[in-house]
């Protein structure tokens, strides 16, 4: 048996997610297109990026993903900001720039990478469109860093619109204060009672699903899993208060509504299809449609944006990188009278969820897997899990007021993900009053992802109206 290499000083070894993550078949990058509020300066990007960026050491290593049983590691190398930053030439009387940027978008994810730089790059694109004056159209590798890290690198980069000196901040969750010591240890004795049960439940289904066979064919999954991958990547802006309007007449969260919009939008999408087609051999009913999807949680403790910029600016990569575990949840296929059902379904299984350990779970079994078996058996376990879900849900929350990067004031941010075989990818952004809905789609399986992004805005206009009835009610009473 060959003597493995030692390791030179400086190189540091790959996580096992960001192994699985430059794996083939599941090659992974995040996409973020950053619109700005005026003309992009390609020189002020430059030199942002040489004092911020470029002293991070995942975005000056190059990946040596590891053949012949070598481990793969990161190895830093000498890095020219100019080399990763790409202007290229708009023809100023385009007809449709935001299906040019579009179309850019989706090209730029499957064009060849070169694996002997750091793996991101920066397309600077100074066009208008309805959202934007100009973009930042950026690619990282997903070994870099999953989407919660990126965004954190994000406003570590940023500053305040209101005060160019300070770091932007993050809304952190309000934790509840209990004054009465003999309810508060009550109060931690059922919490400890409902995680472990609710542990045990979505654990053993959980393990039922990846023995399980993938899910039914639908209009969402009608192709070879080995053949799909997400070719066009589409976002829409709408508006956050719309959000938060029927989050306070449900008194439930963000997320929640965001999930509800998101099932019902499909569902109407799917009914859609199912009415349209003429072979009754081949139309179904959307009842008995049964639809799983793979959703991301963070597993990283909250922190100070503060704390992240110092952690950049003294070179250190703890907590960077990707730590993130997932879940299985049962989407809600079904066509309700009632609006609000979508929201409480989603509430109902994503409460059980977030009080459950399966998301670290599902992070310490990958790891256990790499560990024990190897890569290998690392790529089958991943591949068998997203082949039983159709379709991949990420949301991120951004900041709540407005920043600027490098003296650019940002006008919305959105990203996504390329590389699962999934036929759609749904991915939920937030930015100070929007929320920013990025697809991704197989257009040989979806040919109409502006047509499914509609249903979904439909569907949040329609609780929004349903919403203000309700309050409107309420005040009557």
């Amino acid at each position: 048996m060959a003597m493995e290499k030692p390791m030179i000083s400086g190189e540091v070894p790959v996580s096992p997610f960001s192994r699985l993550f430059s794996m083939p078949g599941l090659d992974c990058f995040n996409i973020v297109t950053i619109g700005f509020k005026h003309e992009a300066n390609p020189s002020a990007f430059v030199e942002g990026l040489k004092n911020t960026l470029l002293n991070h050491p995942r975005f000056s290593s190059i990946l040596e993903t590891g053949v012949g049983g070598k481990k793969a590691k990161w190895i830093p190398t000498k890095v020219k900001a100019e080399d990763h930053v790409v202007v290229p030439d708009i023809d100023p009387t385009i007809q449709n720039p935001d299906q040019f940027l579009e179309d850019y978008t989706s090209n730029m994810v499957f064009s060849p990478i070169d694996m002997s730089k750091p793996l991101w790059e920066m397309h600077i694109l100074n066009m208008k469109t309805s959202d934007a004056e100009s973009f930042l159209v950026a690619r990282f590798h997903h070994s870099l860093g999953d989407g919660m890290s990126l965004m954190s690198l994000l406003l570590a980069c940023s500053r305040k619109t209101s005060d160019p000196e300070s770091l932007p901040t993050l809304v952190a969750p309000k934790k509840s204060k209990v004054t009465n010591v003999l309810w508060s240890l009550v109060a931690r004795v059922w919490f400890i009672i409902r995680l472990m049960c609710n542990t045990f439940v979505e654990v053993f289904n959980f393990l039922l699903i990846l023995c399980s066979v993938r899910d039914a064919a639908t209009p969402l999954m009608e192709k070879p899993i080995a053949t799909l991958s997400p070719n066009k990547f589409i976002h829409r802006v709408i508006s956050l208060d719309d959000v938060k309007i029927v989050k306070n007449a449900m008194n439930m969260t963000v997320n929640d509504v965001i999930l509800g919009m998101v099932q019902a939008g499909l569902s109407r999408y799917l009914s859609q299809k199912y009415d349209s087609e003429t072979n009754s051999k081949l139309k179904r009913s959307l009842e008995n449609v049964s639809l799983r999807a793979a959703v991301f949680f963070n597993l990283r403790s909250n922190k100070k944006i503060e704390d992240l910029a110092k952690m950049m600016a003294k070179l250190s990569t703890s907590r960077w990188g990707n730590s993130i575990g997932y879940v299985m949840i049962p989407l809600w296929m079904r066509s309700e009278n009632d609006i609000f059902e979508y929201i409480r379904r989603a509430k109902t299984i994503m409460d059980r969820k977030k009080l459950s350990l399966e998301p670290l779970f599902s992070y310490v079994l990958l790891k256990l897997t790499v560990e024990i078996f190897g890569s290998k058996a690392l790529r089958n376990l991943a591949m068998r899990i997203f082949g039983r879900s159709t379709i991949i849900l990420s949301n991120v929350a951004g900041p709540s007021e407005e920043i600027s990067l490098f003296d650019h004031q940002i006008s919305y941010v959105a990203a996504s993900v390329s590389g699962f075989p999934q036929a759609l990818i749904v991915h939920i952004t937030s930015y100070v009053n929007k929320v920013i809905i990025n697809l991704g789609v197989d257009l040989d399986v979806i040919p109409d992802p502006h047509h499914l992004c509609d249903h979904m805005v439909e569907a949040l206009q329609m609780m929004k109206s349903a919403a203000e009835e309700k309050c409107s009610a309420d005040l009557n009473v």
